[in-house]
């Protein structure tokens, strides 16, 4: 059954860089909403690529992007709503996919 054991190793490969890719457009999202709120906040160069590393991070505390939506708000005070900051998110991902997407 070589045709079975074929098809079973394809859809496990296909899986796991499904997985790998959805795991580095939420990174890649994480970032470009790291420096939209750097901007926010005005941060500029590296002190705004530190920022959006230290969003990267925040992602890393629990399962889901709450982690992330809390440290936002948190650190963006009136600048920007819960509801802003998850509609920037979709959009990002959209973009972090694209942009994934061009560099496969």
């Amino acid at each position: 059954m070589p045709t079975f054991d074929e098809r079973e190793r394809a859809f496990e490969a296909k899986f796991a860089h499904d997985a790998e890719m959805e795991f580095k457009a939420i990174a890649r999202r994480n970032k470009l909403l790291g420096l939209w709120a750097a901007g926010l906040l005005g941060k500029e160069g590296a002190e705004a690529d530190a920022y959006a590393m230290s969003v990267v991070k925040a992602d890393f505390e629990e399962a889901g992007h709450e982690d992330v939506i809390r440290k936002l708000s948190a650190d963006l005070g009136p600048r920007a709503s819960d509801s802003e900051i998850r509609a920037r998110m979709n959009e990002l991902l959209l973009v972090a996919k694209a942009q994934l997407t061009d560099e496969g």
